[in-house]
């Protein structure tokens, strides 16, 4: 069921539960979001996305994995849609599970190059690829992604970056 996007006074709501995580606590954060979440209904894509952040963020990666599955499943827009794929698959890393992390990551950059988290993505499948003991590649990943922000050498790196690949 698609609902409509959150209003602007919802995501200001939201944000300002971010903005003030640090001082009021993972078990405070998760109660807020909740909160919020409800509001938005049980079967939310972005209430989903939320609560399944502030649980991750609390460090509750064995809850948050089946809660990202389901954000993505209800279909999340394009700027929660990147977020939630590389956040899963950073939780994924972090249960071990690090295969399904580069799979999901490598399809990522793959179907969506033009991603305005692409770089992003490219740094949690380097760290994925380091976790699996592929440190050759993972630097490869790193400086491809790093190679087009540089203001000289961009197609040095670029070059030395394809050679590690191999």
């Amino acid at each position: 069921m698609q609902h409509p996007t959150p209003s602007d006074d919802w995501n200001a709501l939201v944000d300002a539960v971010w903005a003030a995580a640090d001082e009021l606590g993972d078990d405070a954060v998760i109660q807020r979001i909740d909160a919020l979440a409800a509001e938005r209904g049980e079967d939310d894509a972005r209430a989903a996305f939320e609560m399944v952040g502030a649980r991750d963020s609390a460090g509750l990666e064995s809850e948050a994995a089946p809660l990202y599955r389901t954000a993505l499943a209800r279909g999340l827009d394009e700027v929660h849609r990147p977020q939630a794929v590389i956040q899963l698959a950073s939780t994924l890393r972090n249960l071990g599970e690090v295969e399904d992390s580069i799979r999901m990551l490598e399809a990522e950059r793959a179907e969506h190059p033009e991603s305005p988290l692409d770089d992003a993505a490219a740094a949690f499948l380097a760290l994925a690829l380091v976790t699996r003991g592929d440190a050759e590649r993972a630097a490869s990943v790193a400086l491809s992604a790093l190679a087009p922000h540089l203001q000289l050498y961009t197609r040095s790196v670029r070059a030395y970056a394809a050679e590690l690949a191999l």
